[in-house]
């Protein structure tokens, strides 16, 4: 016979074994709340962290010195924190270089998607230039090579397309940063078979939204978004500025964290990249992908602020 002894203990235990699982499905759901989210690149399918990082004035060192001590320090956060992709380019004043060294020592060359550029004017200069850049990343290939602000990309995104078929890069793309360039660069993606763009867009720069981000978006074109500070401006404009009474709702505790937010949350935006030379602003960054996005309301309030 069923006692009711054997009752109770079989009751108990059960009840145990739901409140143990109820605790670790809840431990498990605050984990994964807590990861960077992912974004699907098109072409492939293949996903990255929706926060990366550029070099551009931030990876501007000399080894040895305490910027470049630093500098290992800000990529220790960035890859432990899950980040992966990161964005140079031969002219950031050696800014591969110290990347590639960087990555060298640190070991982390497997765990980056390593984004670099073209930037010349000849077929012949471009060819120079890659050989270069191989050398100064210390790499026989990159993850990405974009034409650097469309210059002469007719020229250049030939060639990259071929550096692909060898295998030398798996991905290739062009960049932009200012508004000038959004007409050129819609009728590139109108055009022409592309993998990725680069280009900027802020809470006080939205125009890409209007035809570039949907159109990349259509097209299955994986997006990058540089300048997303606008060059670090934006933080003196919000310096006595409150957050938004909402940000708390959507897991944001710093204006940077906003502005990334901002940009992630618009569904054609892969990847965002600041430039960051400080580990603690590396790690707040990183926080700018984990959580919530912001609403369409959200986003328009935001570039009413800055308009």
């Amino acid at each position: 016979m069923y006692s009711r002894r054997r009752f109770l203990h079989a009751a108990m235990t059960t009840t145990a074994g739901l409140a143990l699982a109820s605790r670790a499905g809840l431990a498990l759901a605050d984990a994964a709340s807590q990861r960077l989210r992912q974004r699907a690149i098109p072409a492939t399918g293949e996903t990255l962290p929706v926060i990366g990082a550029g070099t551009s004035g931030s990876f501007e060192a000399s080894p040895g010195s305490d910027k470049f001590d630093g500098l290992k320090d800000v990529l220790k956060v960035f890859f432990e924190g899950g980040a992966t992709l990161i964005d140079t380019a031969p002219n950031y004043s050696g800014a591969d270089a110290v990347l590639g060294q960087l990555l060298e020592e640190g070991g982390w060359r497997e765990q980056c998607f390593l984004a670099t550029k073209i930037a010349a004017d000849t077929r012949e200069a471009a060819e120079a230039q890659w050989a270069e850049s191989l050398r100064r990343l210390r790499t026989d290939h990159v993850e990405l090579l974009q034409v650097h602000n469309l210059r002469q990309w007719k020229i250049q995104l030939p060639y990259a397309r071929e550096l692909k078929q060898q295998g030398k890069t798996k991905y290739v793309g062009v960049t932009h940063y200012l508004d000038s360039g959004l007409d050129e660069l819609e009728q590139i993606l109108r055009t022409e078979t592309l993998d990725f763009i680069q280009i900027h867009y802020s809470v006080n720069a939205p125009n890409a939204a209007r035809t570039v981000l949907p159109l990349a978006q259509e097209k299955g074109v994986a997006v990058l978004i540089n300048r997303a500070f606008d060059d670090g401006r934006l933080f003196a404009r919000v310096r006595d500025t409150p957050l938004p009474d909402w940000a708390e709702d959507v897991g944001v505790s710093s204006w940077a964290q906003m502005f990334l937010k901002f940009a992630i949350s618009h569904p054609a935006v892969t990847t965002v990249i600041p430039a960051t030379s400080r580990p603690d602003r590396q790690a707040d960054n990183l926080h700018g992908g984990i959580g919530p996005l912001l609403s369409d309301a959200q986003q328009r309030s935001l570039i009413g602020m800055f308009r």
